[in-house]
Formats: structure tokens, sequence, C-alpha cells
């Protein structure tokens, strides 16, 4: 193989781009090395949110989605966009092994249980795909469904559970069937930390009926003073008084149509049932998941083959993926196209060794045992390239808290200082990208008539920077500033530099600047679509 030209990809996450302000903990953090690379030559900005990258229109970018069409090349219709088609079609009421399933529990006295997020941020789930569901099971003569509601406080804003239980009991209403038997917030429902105990208590409140607390209605399960995601294992008992549980015979559906925060707790309860000799309780899920138990899915996922990790194991390359476990799995799996499989000339680094304490007391998280292990691998000459996220930014911006996320960002900012003379002493170029918004917005309105903002610790649909430190006085190595492009065009954009053709399922334009007329990639919106210098 001819050689390559090396290089590092790195993935700032949570990086991006809005005017300087009071909610803005990016340009109220001391970044000199950022500052001085977007504001360089080097660098725009690129759409990463919405239909750019293949999700619903409006819709705030994510970790995962990026990853994806980052590795992709294109944008990849996320799972809520299928499932949002079918629910609209009527062929989520329709599908037959939902309306099989529901029939079958209407004839044998069994009940349909669905587990998910209770909200709309349409980042894990949709409240609104719930009264098609209901629909099927009435349309099945099937009158007993329990729902298991899982607070946010994260894809939309915190303190708003109430409203969304209110919003489901009038779903339930309208169509005749369906009442909330548990409330639990999503730091025990959706954790992916390895935190099994909180899994396990959402596990025991669903299957098992056992609750730190009892509530006779949904809207009394939600305590006056705790964050929506916080929410302990509540039952809700209704005139009972008794909780109810999953029996024999029964069929969980889990309602999220994201993989990862779901995949835990799904797993947990196959392995749990099969523990409890409950084997014939079936488990369905809205959305395909990546669990070791086998779930049937009512809609199955976008293709994501033949993207960059296709293209380096085909090309026989060697990549090094490297980042802290938040994130570990974004730049292997996500940005492998959701392929779990291990890699030929893939190499992968977990860095771990940040405090257990929570986020915003250690904003630093490990950001320099990434960069240390970046800059070692970018001495090596059996590494062609280098992937590496830096986490701190999105993961401490989720807390909300706007004076740790500016220290984050300078922790973040080290970092890069310490990567990117890595890799100049090496000869390697160096692409740095955001892959959704976050940190530049942590106010929100409050809702009221007074105007007031309250800290907001989720995702943006702003664009995000992109930066290209060239190796040397390369003359290819200039990012165009004038055709609109999204973060899609990343992958194509790494094969380039490498010294590698790029595919034809890679539909996205590559980022540098061509000779010829300026590629165009319709649909693009917004700030992205003039660029930045």
């Amino acid at each position: 193989m001819t050689a390559l030209a090396p290089g590092v990809l790195l993935i700032l996450d949570g990086w991006g781009h809005a005017s300087p302000g009071p909610a803005n903990a990016l340009t109220a953090a001391h970044t000199p090395v950022l500052d001085d690379l977007t504001r360089g030559h080097g660098g725009r900005l690129l759409d990463a949110s919405g239909a750019a990258v293949g999700l619903p229109e409006g819709t705030v970018g994510n970790s995962e989605t990026g990853h994806l069409v980052m590795g992709a090349g294109r944008a990849v219709e996320y799972d809520s966009l299928r499932v949002g088609r079918e629910a609209r079609t009527g062929g989520l009421r329709s599908h037959p092994l939902l309306c099989d399933v529901c029939g079958e529990l209407a004839s044998n006295g069994g009940t349909l249980h669905l587990v998910g997020l209770c909200s709309d941020g349409r980042i894990h789930s949709d409240i609104d795909h719930l009264p098609e569901i209901l629909q099927a099971a009435w349309n099945s003569g099937l009158h007993r469904v329990r729902i298991w509601a899982i607070t946010d406080g994260r894809d939309v804003a915190d303190g708003t559970a109430a409203h969304y239980l209110s919003r489901l009991e009038a779903m339930t209403g309208d169509r005749g069937v369906g009442a909330i038997s548990g409330v639990i917030g999503r730091d025990y429902a959706m954790d992916k930390s390895g935190r099994d105990h909180l899994t396990a208590a959402t596990v025991r409140l669903l299957l098992d009926g056992e609750a730190t607390h009892t509530a006779a209605t949904a809207e009394t399960a939600v305590p006056l003073r705790s964050g929506d995601g916080a929410i302990p294992p509540t039952a809700v008992t209704g005139v009972s008084g008794r909780p109810a549980r999953v029996e024999d015979g029964d069929c969980v559906l889990f309602t999220n149509f994201r993989s990862d925060r779901t995949a835990p707790l799904a797993d947990m309860v196959a392995d749990t049932l099969a523990e409890s000799g409950r084997e014939r309780v079936r488990l369905l899920s809205l959305a395909q998941y990546d669990t070791r138990a086998a779930i049937p899915a009512l809609v199955p996922r976008a293709d994501a083959s033949g993207g960059l990790g296709d293209v380096l194991e085909d090309a026989g390359a060697r990549s090094l993926r490297v980042a802290e476990p938040e994130k570990f799995e974004h730049v292997t799996f996500f940005l492998n196209g959701r392929d779990a499989r291990p890699r030929t000339g893939e190499e992968h680094h977990r860095v771990t060794g940040a405090p257990d304490e929570p986020v915003h007391e250690h904003p630093e998280m490990n950001a320099a045992g990434v960069a240390g292990t970046v800059a070692e691998a970018c001495a090596r000459e059996d590494v062609d390239l280098v992937v590496a996220n830096l986490a701190n930014i999105d993961v401490v911006g989720h807390t909300g808290h706007f004076d740790a996320t500016r220290r984050a960002a300078e922790a973040v900012d080290t970092a890069v200082a310490h990567i990117r003379a890595a890799a100049r002493t090496a000869g390697r170029w160096l692409l740095i990208v955001g892959d959704h918004g976050n940190a530049e917005q942590m106010l929100r309105p409050a809702g009221d008539t007074e105007g007031k903002a309250v800290p907001y610790g989720g995702h943006t649909c702003n664009p995000v920077h992109c930066v290209l430190v060239p190796a040397g006085p390369r003359r290819d190595a200039v990012l165009s500033t004038t055709a609109p492009a999204a973060i899609t065009s990343v992958a194509p954009t790494v094969l380039r530099l490498l010294g590698l053709p790029v595919p034809s399922p890679m539909t996205a334009p590559s980022l540098l600047r061509e000779s010829g007329p300026a590629q165009t990639v319709p649909g693009l919106t917004g700030a992205a679509q003039e660029g930045h210098r």
C-alpha cells in the first residue's frame, strides 16, 4: 500500500458556535488556542443538526448522530424520522407484529407494558408516538396497558415532568386505554455509565413493583424539589393501592428510539426475567437496539455501512481510537457505522482515571490523559490516523453549571494545545471538529411572562466549529469557506487528507478547497451556508 499522509481527527464534543453573551460558556472561557484556531484562515462552521444530518427538521444534534454521520460521510436517516413516518402514515398502529402481540395479549389476559422517556425532545423519544401504540392496543381489543414513564429534564427543560405526565394521561384518556403505573428519572432508567445499581432499581420497579416511593397519581409522583432526571423509582398505585408488575405472559415494549441509553435496561430486564422464570414475557422495541438479547424492533434502522471504518479497513490503514468512557463508543461503534465487530488495523484506547466525583466538581475530567495518549500515538509510525474525542464541554455542559463548563472548555484548550504541538512535531495534519452544539447556549427562557432565563444543559441547533491545521506547507490542505457543508463532510475530508479515495456511498463533499466550482449540498441551512473564516 502506498504510504498515507498521517493525521489526527479530534472531535470536541459539544463545541458549538454562538455569539458571545451571558449564555455562552465557551466565549467566557480563557481559550487562547481555540480562539487562535477559529479566528484563523483554517476554520469554518458546519451544520450539525436537523435535516443536514438525518434528524427531523429543527431537531438538535447529538453525539451519537454526530459521530455516525461523520463516519458515514452522508446524512443517515435517524430512527426518530423513521418511527415518525410510521406514526404519521398509520404504519405503527397497523404494524403486523404489534397488532399480533396485542391480539394475543387480549385473548390470553396479558398486559402490554410501555417503557420509555416521557418527553418530546426527539433525541431519545417522542411522547407523540404513544397514541399510535395505544390505538393499536384499542383496535386489538386490548385494554390492559400499563405505562412506565421515564422523566427527562435533559432533552427538554428540567421541571417539566408534571407537564409531560399530564399530556400522557390526556392521551390515554383520548384513546380510552392505558394507565401510568410507574415514574422514574432517566438518571436511573437510562444510565449507560455502568452504574448497574441504578438500572437494577428500574428493573425492580418494572418487573416486581418494588419502589422507593408510592403515589396515588402520576402528578403526585413528581417531588417538589428534585430534578426530573433524578426522580427515584415511584409506583403509581391508583385506587387499588397496589403496585403493578410484569407477569409471565405479558409483553414489554421499549418506546425509546435511541439505543445507547436503553440497551443496558433492556438487557437487564431480559436477564432478570430469565432468572425469575418468567420465560413467556415477550420483549419488543420501537426501534432497533444494540442489545445482547434478541429484541425484535418495530422499525428497522437505516444502513450506515461503507463509511470511514470500512474504507480504512479495506485499505489496510491503521487507526487508533481514543476517548474517555463517556464517549468511547462514539469514536468506535458509532463512527464505524454502528458496527461493533473488531476491525483489522484498529486499536482502541479507553482513557480512565478521572476523579469519581460529580463532573461539575472536576470539569477537567481526564482531558490530560486523552491528550497524552494522542500525543504518544502521533509519534508512532505504525498509526496512520488517530481519532480522539475530548468529552468535557458536552459532559460538563449537561450539568447546566456555567462556571464548571467554562473551566471544562479551558481544560479542553490545554489538551488541544498539547495535541497540536505533538501533531506538528510528528508532521501530522490535524482536523478539529465539533459534533453538536451545547455549551455555547447555557440559558433558556423560563417560560413565564417575566422574561427570566434559567440554566440549560441540553444540546442546540447551532453550527459547530471545524478547523484544519495542515502538516507543513500542503497547498491542497485548505478548507473551503464558501460551499455549504455539514459534519457529514468529515469522512470524505479525512480520506482526502490521508490520500485515500472517497467511495461512492459518501455523498457529502470534501471540505477541502477545490480548484473547480464549489460543491453544494441541498438542504443545509443556517450559518454553515456561509462558512466562517
